[in-house]
């Protein structure tokens, strides 16, 4: 039985006194993380938090588990939170801490949260929703730099960890939820909900043990590996590196500044505390982390693999920070919220690098483009990447997106979010893009970020991103927005040289906007949102 909340009770019975998470000053070791987070799910219970209906029964979009919205940066208290609700047998979520008024508001009432854990950062723009709120019982502030008071009715987290009992926890089920919400880069967010049996399976761990028992001995004799997830925690692909990092006994580094990408600060994290491992998402965190190293010196010799998810990678930064750091292994891995861990790519100085290309994991496979069957290896058809076996559940509360992305095929339930793809004459993976950002131009689909991987060829180009806006003739045009270098000038005719070299003719950007900074999520993926509104306006079109 794999529930998140006794794998990690399990691991500290055999390692209470390594390092589990360290941030600033606080160096927390297993027994502790422990103790809080028992806790912390003390807090909720005494509060009239927990299961309310055993899964039997549910649909597949439904839970009978009290929903936490975890609305804090980076910091113990994010996977804290995690763990103690898990402990309660509560289904805590992320929240986009960049989110206007709107926005969480629509968050927290799609989502049904009846307790919240914020930051103190966040406690303005709580008050002013709060009434508009009616299910939202339960506040407990997370005091930080920003030193704004508690809010009327709200509990201090410190505190009430302090005044609670650390039970040990009852009950847990490998039926309890695992709640990830969407970015909303291109549509609203939507809830997708994991059995934590399944997500353990699918996501949070490196190698599938049968039981506790072999993860405990895996634990106890396996080395200790230090891994900075350098995204926010909120995205996805950040607390998985952090799930699997506890569940080899690893140790999880967070940096000091939480609020912004600082290359410094993560180099110098990875430095002092001996580093193993960092967890970037593609080009974003990439290029500004290359830079910095061009500028100063960092002692590194204990990393050994730099992971990305979540946005491209190109092959031309991955040699850069190669020929930075020989020594590193670089995993690119493939995957998303409704599926897990999908696929991967190894490079090294030994190997080479490109981008684009992955080797799919178990049960991970491309359907054809109506669902009807599996291409084979050197299928000319481009289908939908989709994975079966550990799945979730569905989306919260939506009966008809659940069926949609989660079809059945000749008896077998799929996942299925979205992303095309082709499968190479040597079986490897091709991704293409995601359906929901593709540009339909002169009766041609035209992946977004093909079109971007292309221009990001041009030594100019410092970052970009690319939609479609209307266009009298061809219904929907190619469109760039580019932020170059620094000293570098526009230079439209160069870029669009450079992009037809690695795509057609019809795929080149038709219009170029250039902008001083591209607007991403905090996890680094593009806003195609952003984009869209960005476009129209630049080329007069509302």
């Amino acid at each position: 039985m794999m529930n998140l909340g006794l794998i990690h009770e399990a691991i500290a019975e055999v390692i209470p006194d390594r390092e589990c998470i360290v941030f600033r000053d606080r160096r927390l070791c297993w027994s502790e993380v422990t103790d809080r987070t028992r806790r912390l799910a003390d807090v909720l219970r005494q509060h009239g938090f927990g299961c309310r209906q055993a899964r039997a029964g549910l649909e597949s979009w439904q839970s009978g588990q009290d929903h936490v919205a975890l609305y804090l940066y980076n910091g113990n208290e994010y996977l804290e939170g995690m763990l103690g609700a898990y402990k309660a047998r509560c289904a805590p979520f992320n929240v986009n801490y960049r989110y206007v008024e709107e926005e969480l508001l629509y968050l927290f009432d799609n989502s049904d949260a009846r307790a919240v854990i914020y930051h103190g950062r966040f406690a303005p723009l709580l008050a002013k929703i709060r009434e508009r709120l009616p299910k939202l019982e339960l506040l407990i502030q997370v005091a930080d730099e920003s030193g704004h008071a508690l809010l009327d009715g709200a509990l201090d987290y410190e505190q009430a960890l302090a005044d609670a009992t650390p039970a040990e926890p009852e009950e847990l089920s490998p039926d309890d939820l695992y709640i990830l919400y969407t970015g909303g880069t291109t549509g609203m967010p939507k809830g997708v909900l994991w059995r934590q049996e399944d997500i353990f399976y699918s996501a949070l761990v490196t190698r599938k043990p049968e039981s506790l028992l072999a993860i405990q001995e895996r634990v106890r004799n396996g080395r200790e590996i230090r891994s900075l997830p350098s995204p926010p925690f909120m995205h996805g692909a950040a607390h998985w590196v952090a799930f699997n990092m506890w569940h080899l006994g690893g140790t999880v580094l967070v940096q000091d500044k939480v609020e912004h990408l600082d290359p410094n600060d993560i180099w110098s994290t990875l430095e002092r505390e001996k580093g193993n491992t960092l967890a970037i998402v593609g080009d974003a965190f990439a290029r500004p982390l290359i830079d910095q190293l061009r500028e100063k010196d960092y002692d590194l010799s204990s990393l050994f693999l730099v992971t990305s998810g979540g946005a491209i990678f190109t092959a031309a930064l991955k040699q850069e920070l190669l020929d930075l750091l020989p020594d590193i292994r670089i995993l690119d891995a493939l995957g998303s919220s409704e599926t897990g861990a999908q696929a991967s790519h190894y490079s090294t100085k030994q190997t080479g690098v490109q981008t684009g290309q992955f080797e799919l994991g178990d049960d991970n496979l491309v359907l054809s483009d109506d669902l009807s069957h599996v291409l084979e290896a050197g299928s000319p058809e481009r289908g939908w990447l989709a994975s079966r076996g550990w799945m979730p559940l569905g989306y919260y509360k939506d009966e008809e997106k659940s069926r949609l992305t989660f079809p059945v095929v000749d008896g077998v339930r799929y996942s299925v979010p979205g992303d095309r793809a082709m499968v190479e004459p040597s079986g490897a993976l091709r991704l293409l893009g995601r359906d929901s950002v593709t540009i339909n131009s002169g009766g041609e689909k035209i992946f977004a970020e093909e079109v971007e991987l292309a221009l990001k060829h041009a030594a100019a180009v410092y970052d970009c991103v690319v939609c479609g806006t209307p266009n009298p003739r061809w219904g929907s045009q190619v469109t760039a927005i580019v932020r170059l270098r620094e000293g570098e000038t526009p230079d439209e005719d160069a870029l669009r040289t450079t992009a037809g070299e690695h795509i057609t003719r019809y795929k080149i950007p038709k219009a170029f906007i250039f902008v001083d900074e591209i607007v991403r999520a905090p996890s680094g993926k593009a806003d195609y949102r952003w984009a869209v509104e960005t476009a129209k306006r630049a080329l007069g079109l509302g």
